[in-house]
């Protein structure tokens, strides 16, 4: 049996509580989702909370609330997935990258002010792998220049700085749900925030641009009176999906606790290996494992990636440098060279699996493999 990189854990439980949606009254804009919200914002410690149909559309929700413009420019990481700054892209804004840390894979902080320009708007910095982006020093940029920062912690639901989950530092954070995410809803994200003006915009922006709300219409013919006062998407997620998120939830903390086992595993297992190297740490922080890239020498990293596929081992890279992909270089200029270190990470590097449901048994059988493929 394929060994993949992630996947989903989904037991009996998960399936009883979508069951019970299945059978009641409400199965998309009903109770389920504000209860889910205010899970999630409980439990990273936020005020608020908006769940979306995607970690995309979440992102997109977040940008529309920052205020981004077809004036504007994001400045993100090109080691991400293209979501990240698509998001910004939506709305008109020329989407700018600052290159990645060779110590940490995320955005390296000491080359974002070089690129904010009078038009810059929002900083996107990127959790990857779970873990969790000098977020202090991201801020202290943002203040001096008045700019939004939306934290992507796509990879990052329970991770932490300093022991405060990562959820709360920035102006807003996105979580994604999908399957080979911490915990899943299928498919869907949500947006954390402490800034009740972004929360308001947020909700009326994933149900077409149209509020109910009394204390913000322009005029009011009844209990049936609503009003489209923004060009909003459809972009609701379900009770359907909410149940099994909030049925995940629960789960969360030993699904954590089982991926730094594995991280720890692999981290005994190949640290002499001289061709293999590890992912970073942080101290004083938890870094949760949404994957275990390893960096492997450029020259064998195809060959060691397809080794890994044909021994059912199926690995995956994460990510092509976004700034190389067609669209972005034929239509904002960007080419091969212009972000050595994301590229040079690209080269080299392999996602290996990690999810809660790995055996050890599976495990054992990917670092005798790994061990094997890069002597």
């Amino acid at each position: 049996m394929a060994i993949p990189y992630g996947r989903q854990w989904i037991d009996e439980k998960d399936i009883e509580e979508v069951i019970k949606v299945l059978k009641s009254d409400w199965l998309t804009q009903g109770p389920q989702i504000e209860k889910f919200e205010e899970e999630i914002a409980s439990y990273v410690g936020a005020k608020y909370a908006v769940a979306f149909n995607s970690g995309t559309s979440a992102l997109h929700g977040a940008m529309f609330a920052a205020g981004v413009t077809k004036d504007n420019e994001i400045i993100s990481s090109p080691i991400t997935f293209v979501a990240s700054t698509n998001a910004g892209i939506y709305l008109g804004a020329k989407p700018i990258f600052a290159d990645i840390d060779n110590r940490t894979y995320c955005i390296d902080t000491s080359k974002i002010e070089e690129k904010i320009t009078s038009k810059t708007k929002v900083i996107v910095p990127v959790d990857y792998a779970g873990y969790p982006v000098d977020i202090e020093k991201i801020n202290e940029i943002a203040k001096k220049y008045n700019l939004v920062v939306i934290e992507d912690a796509a990879h990052a639901l329970g991770a932490q700085r300093n022991g405060e989950k990562v959820g709360t530092q920035a102006d807003m954070t996105m979580f994604s749900f999908h399957p080979v995410k911490h915990i899943t809803t299928g498919e869907g994200g949500i947006i954390t925030t402490n800034n009740e003006e972004y929360y308001e915009k947020l909700k009326i922006f994933r149900s077409h641009g149209i509020t109910k709300d009394e204390t913000k219409l322009t005029r009011n013919e009844g209990i049936w009176y609503y009003e489209m006062q923004y060009l909003g998407y459809n972009y609701r997620i379900t009770d359907i999906q909410c149940a099994l998120g909030r049925s995940q939830l629960r789960k969360l903390e030993s699904f954590i606790d089982r991926r730094i086992e594995i991280a720890k595993k692999y981290d005994e297992a190949f640290k002499n290996n001289p061709n293999i190297q590890l992912p970073p740490k942080k101290e004083n922080a938890r870094h949760v494992y949404h994957l275990y890239p390893i960096l492997v020498p450029k020259e064998k990293r195809s060959y060691i990636f397809n080794k890994l596929r044909e021994k059912d081992i199926f690995a995956q890279v994460h990510y092509i440098p976004v700034h190389t992909q067609p669209y972005y270089r034929i239509n904002y200029g960007y080419k091969y060279g212009d972000y050595p270190n994301a590229e040079e990470f690209y080269e080299r590097e392999i996602s290996i699996p990690i999810y809660p449901k790995l055996t050890n048994i599976e495990q054992d059988y990917v670092i005798k493999t790994l061990n094997e493929l890069t002597k």
